[in-house]
């Protein structure tokens, strides 16, 4: 009886003397990865889940207080999930290690009840503390884990931004809604803080200074968080940012950088934090050879999306190109139908798309998955946006800038037309515009229906990165098959931009 009472005593004392150690509780951290899940995505920036993968378990390995959470927006964007509505993703993310997520607005893009359907799919919790059912005001997820590690106890709770509601199709939430985010952290405050060694809140919440609610106003108006890992905004803070005794930290976006958050616990107490990104060099320093469970779960993925890719989704009444020197320099059909179809989707005044989104022919006759998804491979995502008339002028110049050179940010219009004279000097070519017949207000506010890739500066276009964006629905793929069902093809020829006079084409190549 001595005996096994001395052993327990050395046992307790053991982890006792651990935690008044110093101890390092290590948080890698993911957010938007949009479905960009391997090395060879958004042009070979993405470092890759299984090259992340194998750096976090052998972290883990040899230090088991490290936890891998996931800020949200996961599900949905690229051809190889999406065309699966997430269900493809779900075996992958449990290969790879991660401990718990939370939900973007654009893993609502399937609806609510689907994203229930894929988390209880999940062996790690996806945890958000602020969506709730209507009908009866209970969450829908779990709100909160604690974690117990290497004698630290860390607690973890989720919250989804608020612009879901409208940041997704309004169809997919209806039957939801988002609590206000800072009095749903007062409360997870008030229950897990006495629990707890470390805070940590995964949200998606941005820094946008658009957006009512931020990680940055949450952790400026509570008290008691320790770390945040944000989403939604898409900022890579380098070292992350500090809000009194908050700090907040996010990777950007498609899996450019690994997050690594380091927190040094003493006798209970944190006594350092610091954050840094690891881009892919670093992730291959920390293992070399990428998790083999990933690649094999990505292999299967690809094959199962591949038969998928060949289901008929619409009919086309013609073969529409998208010949690059074509799209690049001229209105095409092609072009013209699809900123219909977003126009449509969006129900507003006007669309723009640029023609270096635009890589592949719309065939005749039957039209699969797979053609949809190569005509945009990007797995670019529609916004509907407020825009001033005078920004449309200026985004409008950029489009004509550079003509007659080629260039990928030339638009194709719906809902107006305009005209240019390319032998006019850059930035001042375009001269009559009209927005549904009739002349431009440069002073009046527009809806615009336009790629995520334009609102963040793409193609140059920085006038658009600033706009107030009032909705967000699902892929362009996806829209242009709705449309081409519902809608049909008509309307879509040529004559919306009326270039003035001719200028020397160069010549060019096609590559």
């Amino acid at each position: 009886m001595l005996k096994k009472f001395l052993g327990v005593l050395i046992v307790v004392m053991f982890m006792n003397s651990a935690i008044c150690a110093a101890a390092e509780l290590i948080i890698f951290h993911t957010n938007d990865m949009h479905a960009r899940i391997q090395s060879t995505d958004d042009r070979g920036k993405s470092i890759g889940l299984a090259e992340m993968s194998a750096a976090v378990k052998e972290v883990k390995s040899k230090n088991p207080a490290t936890l891998w959470l996931d800020a949200g927006d996961t599900f949905h964007g690229m051809p190889l999930i999406t065309v699966s509505k997430g269900e493809n993703l779900v075996p992958i993310l449990n290969a790879a290690g991660i401990d718990a997520m939370t939900a973007g607005n654009h893993d609502f893009n399937y609806g609510s009840i689907h994203l229930e359907k894929l988390a209880k799919k999940l062996k790690f919790p996806l945890l958000d503390a602020n969506v709730v059912r209507k009908s009866d005001g209970k969450t829908i997820f779990k709100p909160y884990k604690i974690f117990k590690l290497n004698g630290i106890k860390v607690g973890v709770f989720g919250l989804s931004t608020p612009e879901t509601a409208f940041k997704t199709n309004p169809n997919n939430v209806k039957t939801i809604e988002f609590k206000n985010p800072v009095e749903v952290s007062k409360e997870m405050i008030k229950q897990l803080r006495p629990k707890c060694d470390v805070l940590i809140a995964i949200m998606h919440m941005g820094l946008d200074a658009s957006s009512e609610f931020t990680s940055e106003r949450i952790a400026r108006e509570t008290k008691g968080i320790d770390l945040i890992v944000d989403g939604h905004s898409h900022t890579a803070l380098a070292e992350g940012i500090r809000i009194g005794e908050t700090l907040i930290v996010q990777t950007g976006n498609y899996e450019h950088y690994l997050g690594r958050a380091t927190i040094k616990v003493e006798n209970h107490k944190i006594i350092s934090k610091k954050a840094e990104l690891l881009d892919a060099e670093d992730v291959k320093n920390i293992a070399p050879v990428p998790d083999k469970k990933i690649l094999t779960a990505l292999s299967a993925a690809n094959v199962k999306a591949n038969n998928l890719l060949d289901e008929v989704v619409a009919h086309s009444d013609k073969h529409l190109s998208s010949y690059r020197l074509l799209v690049r320099r001229n209105e095409s059909e092609l072009g013209n139908l699809a900123a219909d179809s977003m126009r449509w989707a969006a129900k507003s005044d006007i669309a723009v798309i640029n023609g270096g989104g635009i890589r592949e022919d719309l065939p005749e006759g039957d039209v699969k998955k797979r053609d949809t998804t190569a005509i945009f491979p990007f797995g670019n995502t529609l916004r509907v946006a407020e825009i001033k008339g005078a920004t449309i002028r200026e985004m409008l110049e950029h489009s004509v800038e550079y003509y007659p050179a080629s260039f990928g940010g030339f638009l194709n219009v719906s809902g107006m037309t305009f005209s240019y004279d390319p032998t006019q000097p850059a930035k001042n070519r375009v001269k009559e515009i009209l927005i549904g017949g009739n002349p431009l207000d440069e002073d009046k506010i527009y809806t615009i229906a336009l790629f995520d890739f334009q609102t963040y500066g793409g193609d140059d276009y920085t006038m658009l990165t600033g706009l107030k964006i009032v909705g967000e629905l699902g892929t362009c793929d996806e829209i242009l098959a709705d449309y081409l069902n519902q809608v049909g093809m008509k309307g879509y020829e040529v004559g919306r931009i009326t270039r003035l006079k001719e200028v020397p084409i160069p010549d060019e190549k096609d590559n």
